[in-house]
């Protein structure tokens, strides 16, 4: 049963993307944040402020491994520091898993990340100059784990229906 697993940076479309590939291959979707906010009852923010981080990310390992451990195929779109941490990249080498990295420059994250700060609590406060800086940052540091993906889907300059029908072609 293959996974079809999702990744890259806040902002670059993993959940608009995997619910029109969900819609188009009639897999079932499964956001790993939302899972863990279902399984503990939780927030992902009241994790973070009532558990700390490195408990997160144990919560965050444990759930991936299980949802990669059923025997379905689904969509599962990861959080974005996902591969970052607890050998998680290691998981996007499975023969079992599809990994897919949708790749977004600077530029196109920053477009679309000053649009919704408010609703991104890491961000909300960050002017413009700031905003930029740190997403240079955190794709710099991420993107050693985030290139461990089997693919790599740019996503700048596409429309959703694009990057899914050149998702939908890798999976043919």
């Amino acid at each position: 049963m293959k996974k079809i697993v999702l990744l890259g940076y806040m902002g670059c479309g993993k959940s608009t993307i995997a619910n029109n590939l969900s819609e188009k291959t009639n897999l079932p979707f499964l956001d790993l944040d939302h899972y863990i906010e279902e399984t503990t009852k939780m927030s992902i923010k009241e994790l973070f402020e009532k558990r700390g981080e490195v408990h997160f990310r144990k919560l965050e390992h444990d759930a991936f491994q299980t949802l990669l451990d059923e025997e379905k195929t689904i969509i599962l779109g990861l959080g974005g520091g996902t591969p970052c941490y607890a050998n998680n990249h290691e998981f996007l080498q499975r023969p079992d898993v599809v990994s897919i990295y949708l790749k977004a420059s600077v530029a196109t994250l920053f477009e679309r990340l000053s649009r919704n700060k408010s609703k991104r609590p890491l961000i909300a406060n960050l002017n413009d100059a700031e905003l930029q800086e740190f997403i240079a940052k955190h794709l710099y540091d991420r993107s050693y784990y985030y290139n461990q993906a089997q693919h790599k889907i740019s996503v700048d300059d596409k429309t959703v229906e694009e990057t899914v029908e050149s998702i939908a072609a890798l999976l043919a």
